[in-house]
């Protein structure tokens, strides 16, 4: 069971950031057709070095990345089968987390859903700029995902986050 809720926990997450960027990437490849002028390309640089840097490094790299994987091997020394069965949600911290990492999850996650529907909204080429960013960001995320995935197995280096358990807190 602890490899399984492992391979399970960061496989989802990777899997979830994957689908967005499969989803979001044809939006932003649709920019090489239009004909975009100055404002245009300088919005789009913004848009990615912006997003690269603010949602890739700072949000994934800094925080959501090696959350992800100190969760996910507190899964794997602690496996319960309901922690496993929803070892996604607990890797990202839905589950089994102190409050404040669930408020400041669920939080994120009500901004994320309101800023895609107010992106959804934007016509082309805006819309391909923002996706372009955003797109970056996610790239980034999970190329975090799995350089710290690389630090923890095998050599299993300390990465030094808390996991933000209720029973972690305790200690």
């Amino acid at each position: 069971m602890k490899y399984l809720g492992l391979a399970w926990g960061l496989g989802g997450v990777l899997a979830l950031l994957a689908f967005a960027i499969y989803r979001l990437a044809p939006l932003a490849f649709e920019l090489a057709d239009l004909r975009l002028n100055l404002l245009h390309w300088s919005a789009l640089i913004f848009s990615v070095v912006y997003m690269s840097y603010a949602e890739g490094y700072k949000g994934f790299h800094l925080g959501f990345a090696p959350r992800v994987v100190v969760r996910a091997q507190y899964l794997g020394r602690n496996p319960t089968p309901g922690f496993v069965l929803l070892a996604p949600l607990f890797c990202m911290g839905f589950v089994h987390a102190t409050p404040r990492r669930k408020l400041a999850t669920i939080g994120l996650t009500v901004m994320i859903v309101c800023f895609i529907a107010v992106a959804r909204q934007l016509p082309q080429p805006w819309r391909g700029i923002l996706d372009a960013g955003v797109v970056a960001g996610l790239s980034i995320g999970i190329c975090s995902i799995l350089y710290f995935m690389a630090l923890a197995w095998p050599v299993r280096k300390k990465i030094d986050i808390s996991a933000d358990t209720p029973d972690a807190a305790r200690i």
